[in-house]
């Protein structure tokens, strides 16, 4: 039995990726999702974390030159999908199985796994290395790491982001802020990271207004909700980027993880 869809059956490497058009990705997102389901059912590994950036590998192996491009991935228990589009599509059906794929990056296994990864918060460290590497050697490629909200809450990737920030050096990082880890993110990175601004001014403005919308009659509850809604996209908007600015790195976004075609327009730019 061949693995995936009709899409999916068809793409053995990047190469054959990049020749699809991008009104395909989406069906083919889903496929994977399906194939992925279809193999940890069976195999057990983790199912979450990869389903979760299957919008984000496909566009991520679509704009960027990979392997020449280096991608590293934290911790790395969300390659799944980054496994099947570069050429494991079928040895994917025995992974975490004696002569099948690893749940992990491997660099033994393909070339388009840059770092053997396992341990979370290492993404940012490796990158900074390679990056200082590819300057020194005048080369030009990307490097890209891909860091999840409770791998960035780990010191080590607040110390290469504070390295990062000083060397100016051309690094992409990718924060999948999907609110989820093995166990509750703890600390004050943690709380920093899910509302940086918790000052008097913010906090104040929006209790008055809430306990102000409250007392309106008949339209009160239904006001209070639409002002909610408002804050919190406002939270998320202005936000995120503050911490990382201040340490000398640029912060683009929020960016919906799922939009394929959104996520290819920024990355190609």
């Amino acid at each position: 039995m061949r693995a995936g869809g009709m899409i999916l059956e068809k793409i053995n490497g990047v190469r054959d990726l990049r020749e699809r058009p991008i009104g395909e990705l989406e069906t083919l997102a889903a496929e994977l999702r399906d194939y992925i389901i279809e193999v940890v059912s069976k195999n057990g590994g983790h199912l979450a974390s990869s389903l979760g950036v299957v919008e984000l590998t496909i566009a991520l192996h679509y704009a960027f030159n990979t392997p020449r491009d280096r991608l590293i991935w934290d911790v790395g228990h969300q390659c799944y999908a980054h496994k099947i589009l570069t050429g494991r599509r079928e040895a994917f059906r025995n992974i975490r199985r004696h002569g099948g794929p690893a749940g992990f990056p491997k660099m033994h296994e393909s070339e388009f796994d840059a770092f053997d990864t396992g341990h979370s918060s290492t993404s940012l460290s490796l990158a900074c290395g390679a990056a200082v590497g590819r300057d020194l050697s005048k080369q030009n490629h990307k490097v890209i790491a891909v860091i999840g909200d409770g791998s960035l809450t780990g010191g080590m990737a607040f110390e290469a982001i504070n390295q990062i920030g000083q060397m100016k050096s051309d690094i992409i990082i990718i924060l999948n802020d999907n609110e989820h880890s093995i166990s509750e993110n703890v600390g004050a990175m943690s709380k920093s990271l899910t509302g940086i601004i918790t000052g008097s001014i913010y906090n104040r403005i929006r209790r008055g207004s809430m306990e102000a919308v409250k007392r309106i009659p008949r339209i009160g509850n239904d006001l209070f909700n639409f002002i909610y809604r408002f804050f919190e996209g406002f939270k998320r908007m202005i936000i995120p980027g503050q911490l990382f600015e201040e340490m000398g790195v640029r912060y683009f976004g929020p960016i919906d993880g799922h939009d394929i075609g959104r996520l290819v327009e920024i990355f190609e730019r």
